[in-house]
């Protein structure tokens, strides 16, 4: 069951001895990419790095998986159609040529994307995908470049937020896409979707 305001989420306990531990949100993708081809459960990931174990709050501290302390949650899984192909994300989907200028497109189910708070109100076991759609001028990304990290560039006119299960956005011309900071080729017509409760993580 998703996140509800007002009831406990999680449990706390030792990771698992056959828990998958990764590094990285590329990682976590890899693990849960290659159980879905195998056809089997999605495995218990420790995080120890990445945006995703950033927003819940982990630190890469691998007695800490190991302890009592150790927080076990549910999480929900990214799903995108690129122009008809699927793939899948655990903490972000960025399409984009560049941050300078043009069109960008980010679904965000971390709140963090590298060094910038990008999705303050991310949580990544609500059911939902916080979108960015961002058509800024050039200066008035040079503006919002350092409020990235503290997450007060939201909300502005330029950029457009929303918190969906699912949503579908085309671009004139095919942009690059990356997922989890991995690229994944290029893509026109772009779907995400939300597979809540899919996996479980410890941090």
């Amino acid at each position: 069951m998703t996140v509800e305001k007002g009831r406990p989420w999680g449990t706390h306990g030792p990771v698992p001895p056959d828990a998958v531990q990764v590094h990285s949100d590329a990682e976590a993708r890899a693990s849960v990419v290659a159980a879905r081809r195998a056809g089997g459960p999605l495995p218990v990931l420790g995080l120890l790095g990445g945006d995703l174990c950033r927003t819940l709050g982990g630190r890469g501290d691998e007695n800490r998986l190991r302890s009592d302390d150790a927080l076990h949650v549910p999480i929900d899984l990214g799903v995108a159609i690129l122009d008809g192909r699927e793939t899948i994300f655990v903490a972000h989907l960025v399409a984009r040529r560049s941050w300078w200028f043009g069109r960008i497109f980010v679904a965000m189910n971390a709140e963090y994307l590298g060094r910038w708070d990008l999705a303050p109100r991310s949580h990544p076991n609500d059911g939902r995908v916080d979108t960015l759609d961002v058509n800024l001028r050039f200066g008035d990304r040079v503006k919002a470049w350092p409020r990235l990290r503290g997450g007060t560039h939201v909300p502005h006119p330029g950029i457009v937020e929303r918190r969906v299960g699912s949503l579908t956005v085309s671009f004139h011309r095919a942009v690059p896409i990356e997922v989890d900071g991995v690229g994944v080729g290029r893509a026109r017509d772009l779907t995400v979707r939300v597979e809540p409760d899919a996996f479980r993580v410890v941090v």
